[in-house]
């Protein structure tokens, strides 16, 4: 295990993980809550033998770390869950749908996929999760760069101004326009960081 500990709030997303630029609706239950989303989400990684879990969002904590339902849905909607099979740190994390308890339900939609796998005996779970090892943020990360900096705005910037950056310079840093995953994920994560600070 690395000594990388993940954060249940604020959003510890995946390093090397690309951003989805814009969520979208789910074909999930509109009625779907965080609450639910959980209890299927610990139920699905109860069944794997996953350990020393994390699950991380941007959503206040209740009192036991986890999300809190009831409450509005944050400016980043995306979701990892971070734990350890069979002793080896992994993650799994969405950000394709606009809703938290979306994300979190195509997460344990995604390890009951898996699982499936493993049982029909077409794979092996260890095979499969070899690429979803969690690894810690690249040493280059202890002396990130600022949000405003990476999005090339002020400190002051308005949540319009930082999205309009972020859309602009992510049409240059997506790996398929020419960029890098480390580049788009250095962006991402500017983004997150400042919505989540012109948010308080």
């Amino acid at each position: 295990m690395t000594d990388f500990e993940p954060t249940a709030s604020p959003l510890e997303w995946p390093a090397g993980w690309v951003r989805t630029t814009s969520p979208t609706r789910a074909r999930f239950d509109d009625r779907l809550t965080v609450a639910a989303a959980l209890s299927v989400l610990r139920a699905e990684l109860d069944r794997l033998g996953a350990s020393g879990v994390v699950i991380s969002s941007n959503l206040q904590l209740r009192l036991d770390g986890l999300p809190r339902s009831g409450q509005g849905e944050p400016r980043d909607p995306g979701a990892a869950v971070y734990f350890r099979l069979k002793g080896k740190p992994h993650v799994l994390a969405c950000d394709r749908w606009s809703r938290v308890a979306w994300n979190l339900r195509a997460i344990s939609k995604h390890i009951e996929a898996l699982r499936g796998m493993d049982r029909w005996g077409v794979g092996s779970l260890e095979r499969v999760f070899t690429g979803y090892q969690a690894l810690p943020a690249p040493a280059s990360a202890v002396s990130l760069r600022s949000w405003w900096d990476v999005l090339g705005v002020e400190r002051s910037a308005t949540t319009e101004q930082v999205q309009a950056a972020y859309r602009a310079l992510a049409r240059e840093r997506h790996p398929d326009a020419g960029g890098s995953d480390a580049l788009f994920s250095e962006l991402g994560r500017a983004r997150s960081e400042a919505l989540q600070e012109i948010s308080r």
